[in-house]
C-alpha cells in the first residue's frame, strides 16, 4: 500500500477521547511494527492539542521504549507538565495493550526576539538535481530492494552525499546530508507543518549510524531501531519546501 501525504496529514488528526487524551491510528502498511516518525509526531499533535495557540514547540527528547503493533489505535496520555509565562511544558506517554511503548518531553515557548546565530550552509548539490531515494536504492541494490521500500512516500529524499552508487565502506564517517520536503501542498496551519517535519526526521537515521561499520539497513541479516530521538526546531518550519537535514552519529549504533 502507498502512503501519500494526504494520508499522513489524516493520520496526524488525532481522535479526542477526554480531556488529555488522544487515540491516533496506523496506515495498513506491510510493516512488522509501527513506523517510529508517525508514533513522534502523532505523539507531539497530542501534546500540541493541549498547549495555548500562541506557543509553538522548540524542542522534544523522545524514547522508543515498545515496538509499536500497526494493527491496533495507540492511545496519548498528556500530562501538563509546567505553563508558565512564557514557556509550555508537556509529556505524553503513548499506550497500546496496556503498555508504554513511547514516552516523549517537549517543550513550547511564546514567539520572543532574541540573537541569533547559525553554522553556514554546507556545500551541497541542489535537490533538484539528485535522484530520489527510490532510484538510489535501485542502484544499490537492484531487484533485492523490497517493493514496500520503493513505493510512493509522502516525503520527497534525497541524498546530498554519497553518489546514487554508493556502498558502504567501512570506516566511513558518521554524517549523512539529505535534502527533504513533504511530497505535495501542507495545509498552512504551521503546527502540521512541526509534526510533518518530525515524522520525516525518523526515515535515514540508522542509514547514518552504520556508515562507519560498512552495512546498510536492508543489508541480509541486518535489523534497525530506533532507541531515542531529538528534535530541535529553532525557526518556523515549511515542511513542503526543501530543507536540509545534516544528521551527525558520533556513538555506536545503539544511538541515533
Amino acid at each position: 500500500m502507498s502512503l501519500d501525504l494526504g494520508q499522513v496529514v489524516k493520520l496526524l488528526d488525532l481522535e479526542e477521547l477526554e480531556v488529555n487524551i488522544f487515540r491516533g491510528y496506523s496506515p495498513r502498511e506491510e510493516r512488522e511494527r509501527a513506523f517510529g516518525g508517525q508514533v513522534a509526531a502523532q505523539a507531539l499533535v497530542a501534546a500540541t492539542r493541549t498547549v495555548p495557540e500562541d506557543r509553538v514547540v522548540h524542542s522534544l527528547h523522545s524514547y522508543f521504549l515498545r515496538p509499536g503493533d500497526v494493527m491496533a489505535p495507540i492511545v496519548y496520555f498528556v500530562d501538563r507538565i509546567r505553563d508558565g509565562k512564557s514557556f509550555t511544558t508537556r509529556r505524553v506517554v503513548a499506550i497500546q495493550h496496556g503498555e508504554a511503548i513511547f514516552n516523549l518531553s517537549a517543550s513550547f515557548q511564546r514567539p520572543e526576539p532574541g540573537v541569533e546565530h547559525h553554522l553556514p550552509m554546507p556545500t551541497v548539490v541542489d535537490p533538484e538535481t539528485l535522484p530520489t531515494m527510490q532510484d538510489r536504492l535501485r542502484a544499490m541494490y537492484g531487484a533485492r530492494v523490497p517493493e514496500r521500500i520503493i513505493r510512493e512516500r509522502p516525503v520527497d529524499i534525497r541524498w546530498a552525499d554519497p553518489s546514487p552508487g554508493w556502498r558502504p565502506q567501512k570506516g566511513g564517517e558518521p554524517r549523512g546530508m539529505v535534502w527533504m520536503r513533504a511530497d505535495g501542498k501542507l495545509p498552512e496551519n504551521p503546527h502540521v507543518h512541526v509534526a510533518v517535519l518530525v515524522y520525516a526526521t525518523d526515515f535515514t537515521l540508522t542509514e547514518t549510524v552504520m556508515r562507519p561499520h560498512g552495512i546498510h539497513w536492508l543489508d541480509k541479516g541486518v535489523m534497525t531501531a530506533s532507541l531515542d530521538h531529538c528534535v530541535w526546531i529553532h525557526r518556523e518550519v515549511k515542511a513542503d519546501e526543501w530543507w536540509l537535514y545534516v544528521q551527525d552519529s558520533p556513538s555506536a549504533a545503539d544511538s541515533d
